[in-house]
């Protein structure tokens, strides 16, 4: 990536103040373009959710890495139960979604608490291993409660059988206009359920998958406590990567850890951070980190540079680390301060391997939190990890005085309602935008892969006119 007329700019910059050039482009489609990663991790396309207990769950672990993302698991989680998500998601299946199922004499108010928690909002009714009907909120609508679902639901009109092709499915489903297919198995079992999105979303992403092809996961250790105990743990659930997490990765105690780590020699990526700075960078690195994790204070949920003054503009510092790193034989993350697709494409044209992504994915149905109607709006509750409501959760088997002690000094915010979007409600939705977004950027700038976008990329300097002139109107003036 070079600066448009070589004009380094002398002052910081954020997403907002940078844009990119159309260069000459010999790529014909953005279908053409390859969005995998080049970090070790297995991503093939460059999102990774942030281990964020509000986002990052078994739900979105195993849809996002169905499109080809990764998903960290926080450090929060306890070991037993990292272990349960990480086998649940490696035993999904490749195309299929994980429906809701219910049983036949499972009440209307159970469906109704459950659909919400799937973005194709619907249950499968299942009687011994084999589906006989779909229930969704429409036909639930104006009945009791207390009604038993077999005497509500529709007839699972769609079957197909688990071997069959997705174009053959969304024939099919399109041909019913049914919501969704039910695949079985040669035994007549539900193996899953795909939607008409889904079949065509399975044409044009390949999931993430390890050597046994199981759906890949990440998971968060920390540096306090006996990190390679935990590390140890995470390594025998079978994690596919390593994210050693602090606020402040620039000190001492993650470079004790990141070494404790490397010692028992992984045979997966270590990602470390955060770090906003080359000195921070290359101390990672040679502390043992593969990939580096870049941003202090750009996140929605973080307060960091308002209490403390402390952080440096996204774009600056995902140049000069992405820099440091390639310089090293390392690479980058960055993580936060995305809301547009357009951040997504600048993160990786300044050389970031992968872009984290928080609370844009938190209003979604498979962020974990329950769905809330308000108004006729729906959110879900998302909060910072530096949070009150983090540091309580992270401290509840201390005792009262020392939670309290530490409740004083806690930064984030603690309860955000972050909407749903009504037309892109679910984070595969929002993944359609960001690849769209960063696959047409590719081939504005002539670029076929990720590795090309940033050696071609060409950005400049805008001002805050520049910015606003850029945005749609969703009116006219």
């Amino acid at each position: 990536m070079h600066f448009l007329h070589d004009a380094v700019p002398p002052h910081e910059l954020t997403y907002d103040d940078v844009f990119m050039v159309p260069g000459h482009s010999s790529v014909a489609s953005r279908y053409d373009v390859d969005l995998s990663t080049g970090d070790g991790t297995g991503a093939t396309v460059p999102l990774v959710v942030a281990n964020m207990t509000a986002i990052a769950g078994r739900r979105m672990a195993e849809t996002v890495a169905r499109r080809g993302g990764l998903v960290v698991v926080p450090q929060d989680i306890p070991v037993p139960v990292v272990r349960d998500v990480v086998a649940f998601v490696k035993s999904r299946h490749l195309v299929f979604d994980t429906p809701i199922e219910l049983a036949p004499h499972q009440t209307v108010a159970e469906a109704l608490a459950l659909i919400p928690k799937r973005a194709h909002r619907a249950a499968v009714v299942v009687d011994d291993g084999r589906p006989v009907g779909v229930v969704d909120a429409a036909d639930c609508a104006e009945v009791d409660r207390f009604a038993q679902v077999h005497r509500v639901m529709s007839p699972a009109t769609v079957t197909i059988d688990a071997d069959t092709d997705p174009r053959a499915a969304f024939d099919a489903i399109d041909r019913a206009r049914a919501p969704l297919a039910v695949a079985v198995d040669e035994q007549g079992r539900m193996v899953g359920v795909l939607t008409r999105a889904g079949a065509l979303r399975a044409t044009l992403y390949t999931p993430a998958v390890d050597a046994r092809g199981g759906l890949r996961i990440a998971a968060a250790v920390g540096v306090n406590g006996d990190v390679s105990r935990k590390a140890q743990d995470l390594l025998e659930a079978g994690v596919d990567c390593l994210v050693v997490d602090t606020a402040h990765g620039h000190q001492d105690r993650m470079l004790e850890a990141l070494r404790a780590v490397r010692s028992l020699d992984p045979q997966v990526p270590v990602a470390a951070g955060n770090v906003v700075s080359a000195d921070g960078t290359r101390a990672l690195v040679e502390a043992g980190a593969d990939i580096v994790k870049v941003g202090v204070g750009p996140g929605a949920m973080c307060t960091t540079r308002m209490m403390t003054g402390v952080g440096r503009p996204q774009f600056s510092a995902v140049l000069e680390c992405a820099e440091a790193a390639r310089s090293a034989g390392a690479h980058v993350w960055a993580d936060g301060g995305v809301r547009h697709p357009r951040d997504v494409a600048l993160a990786l044209a300044a050389g970031a391997s992968s872009v984290m992504i928080g609370s844009w994915f938190a209003g979604t149905h498979e962020s974990p939190g329950d769905l809330v109607e308000d108004g006729g709006r729906s959110y879900k509750v998302s909060f910072g990890m530096a949070s009150a409501r983090a540091v309580a959760q992270r401290t509840s088997g201390e005792s009262a005085f020392d939670r309290a002690r530490k409740g004083l000094y806690e930064e984030g915010i603690s309860a955000s309602r972050m909407y749903l979007d009504p037309q892109r409600p679910g984070v595969e939705d929002l993944i359609d935008e960001i690849c769209s977004g960063v696959r047409s950027s590719c081939t504005y700038a002539g670029a076929a892969s990720l590795e090309e976008l940033h050696a071609r990329a060409v950005v400049g300097v805008q001002s805050a006119a520049g910015y606003s002139e850029g945005r749609p109107l969703a009116t006219s003036w």
